[in-house]
């Protein structure tokens, strides 16, 4: 016989109240998040007072939390109100107003539906209080080091809040901040603030500022320790680093030597750090190890690339590189590269430095080129030493050069070994992006001939850069325009009947030497007519880059203005200058300039667009 529920008063009263109490609790989670999106403010916010205060306390005052509360009574507003005044004041100090007059109103808005309050506020700042007194001591571990002493008078002649300045807050801990940096990027890492004080008179309108700093330790650079290594030698690559060890403690020259093994391509992460626990207590000076906390890059690496270019077109490329090459230990770097005027297959075979910087190197090169109107197979081979330095480059090398040009009324292959000596010298603001500085470098060479006839000759190119900044053309943007001066030259010298491989002469005309001619399309002319490469070689450029600014905004765009100009030679007596005069953009990407030109060739009476990414000296 089926069962039935009882139905008895109790129960069903229950379940009823206890449904009805879910459903509007729900009701009222729904309510407050629509109110929470959508709902007006509670009351609206006016505050009278000069513009940098103004914004100051609408961005930081208390009230502006409390006007998204829609059910915010006016009696709450009211304790609200009485609050606030401590509120204001507290935010004025910190910009250096310590008396001012302070009126908060509010004000019943009937005919404003969705804000039925007002609440203004008034404030008259009053006088800014001014520095009337600093005083910056040193106290504890060196703080009478001789050797210290022109950073001490620096940090005091330099203090960002002298006598006679406004005081703020952000101001007050810019200068204090200032001094214990000064000390900590060189010769004291571990200074310290010891004392901190400004006294605030109120009533004159006038603050006395104190600060005591203790330098701590001297410390000076020890041996770098390399932690993490396991496929690579650590001892070269310490070398590699540079790290001048016994030297005063600078942290812009920790800087630099942790850059030179980040970019050394071994590791992937680097972070070095000075060992300042090393330091006993008593301790005024402390040769510290420096840690270098590595993670090693992989042993072999591959680089697969693509690229256009208005010179040599579309182009393919594979990069390998073998940083530990098996029973040498040296570093292999070879290169394919595909594209239509310039294909090539490359190597290069390089040591670490040793203690002196230098290393040894050797490498060779097969190449197709067009070189005017003729198209060459070439083989260079090369074995010498280099070294890189932070601005300066040297090398000195053995060269094998074998040409041999195809074409109608080609020259006669041939082949020379040279002795040679290049020197680069970068004195930019930025390496991939300058906007001031210069570059030079110039390469020599002398040797023989060795095919069809030996014959002495030598070869001399040299270039520079240089950017000078012009006045600031917006100071919003505080970004200056500037002239790029650019010069290029070089010269063989040999009898005139010497057959110098054609690869070692001299061609112009294109991105990087006199645009608004096409692809080393400026030479000497050859006894048949044909455009060859010349033995003299003169370019350069005047440029006048520009910033571009919208509505006073700085953006990475710049406009350019340029005349380029140039000429090959076989003679000194017979030549024609080749002028372009242009116009272009340039965007500064995070990998350096891209450039988009239009140039007008005076010569030609032809107009080019000469695309380019990157800069390279």
């Amino acid at each position: 016989m089926p069962k039935h529920l009882s139905t008895n008063k109790p129960f069903w009263k229950s379940a009823c109240l206890l449904t009805s109490a879910l459903l509007l609790s729900g009701c009222s989670l729904l309510s407050k998040d629509k109110i929470g999106d959508d709902a007006p403010a509670s009351f609206a916010l006016e505050v009278d007072a000069p513009k940098d205060v103004r914004e100051l306390l609408l961005q930081h005052m208390e009230l502006q939390r409390y006007r998204s509360l829609s059910d915010l009574r006016r009696n709450e507003l009211s304790r609200l109100l009485g609050a606030a005044d401590g509120n204001i004041r507290s935010l004025l100090g910190t910009m250096g107003y310590f008396s001012p007059t302070i009126e908060l109103q509010l004000i019943e808005t009937p005919e404003d539906a969705d804000t039925p309050r007002k609440v203004v506020v008034q404030v008259e700042p009053g006088e800014p209080t001014k520095v009337t007194q600093t005083e910056v001591a040193f106290t504890g571990t060196n703080a009478d080091d001789p050797k210290g002493r022109n950073m001490r008078e620096s940090i005091r002649r330099n203090w960002s809040l002298p006598v006679g300045e406004r005081f703020s807050q952000s101001a007050w801990s810019s200068a204090k901040n200032d001094g214990v940096r000064r000390l900590q990027n060189r010769r004291y890492p571990t200074a310290s603030l010891t004392e901190s004080r400004a006294d605030i008179d109120a009533d004159t309108q006038e603050a006395q500022l104190k600060v005591a700093y203790e330098p701590g330790p001297a410390y000076y650079f020890g041996p770098l320790v390399i932690e993490g290594a396991e496929r690579y030698n650590p001892s070269g690559l310490i070398r590699l680093a540079r790290l001048p060890v016994g030297d005063e403690y600078r942290q812009t020259t920790l800087l630099d030597a942790q850059q030179r093994l980040a970019n050394s391509g071994y590791y992937d992460s680097v972070f070095l750090t000075l060992a300042t626990d090393a330091a006993q207590p008593g301790d005024t000076e402390v040769h510290a190890p420096v840690i270098a906390q590595v993670r090693e890059a992989k042993l072999q690496k591959w680089i697969y690339g693509v690229g256009l270019s208005t010179d040599t077109g579309f182009r393919f490329s594979i990069d390998h590189t073998h940083n530990r090459v098996p029973y040498l230990d040296w570093r292999a770097q070879s290169k394919l590269q595909l594209d239509k005027k310039n294909p090539l297959l490359s190597t290069r075979v390089a040591s670490l430095p040793d203690y002196s910087g230098w290393n040894y190197f050797f490498g060779g090169k097969a190449a197709r080129e067009e070189l005017a109107d003729y198209t060459a197979n070439s083989v260079t081979l090369a074995a010498g030493r280099s070294k890189s330095e932070d601005k300066i480059d040297r090398t000195y090398y053995l060269q094998y050069d074998m040409a041999k040009a195809q074409g109608a009324g080609a020259p006669p292959s041939s082949s020379a070994i040279t002795i040679n000596y290049g020197w680069t010298g970068r004195y930019f603001n930025n390496a991939t992006n300058p906007t001031r500085g210069y570059g030079l470098g110039w390469d020599v060479g002398a040797g023989t001939t060795l095919t069809p006839a030996r014959e002495p000759f030598s070869r001399l190119s040299a270039r520079w850069l240089y950017f000078m900044p012009l006045s600031k053309t917006d100071e919003a943007s505080n970004r200056r325009s500037r002239l790029a001066f650019r010069a290029n030259g070089g010269a063989v010298i040999a009898r005139d009947d010497a057959v110098v491989p054609i690869t070692q002469l001299f061609l112009s005309g294109g991105d990087t030497t006199v645009r608004g001619y096409s692809y080393q399309s400026i030479g000497a002319r050859s006894d048949n007519g044909k455009l060859i490469g010349g033995r003299y070689m003169a370019s350069g450029s005047i440029e006048w880059q520009r910033p571009i600014t919208i509505a006073g905004n700085r953006t990475d765009w710049e406009h350019a203005t340029f005349v380029d100009a140039g000429t090959v030679t076989d003679s000194l007596d017979i030549y024609t200058v080749f002028v372009g005069i242009g116009t272009g953009i340039r965007w500064r990407s995070p990998v350096g300039p891209l450039q988009a030109d239009l140039a007008y060739g005076l010569e030609t009476k032809e107009v080019r667009l000469h695309l380019r990414l990157g800069f390279n000296f």
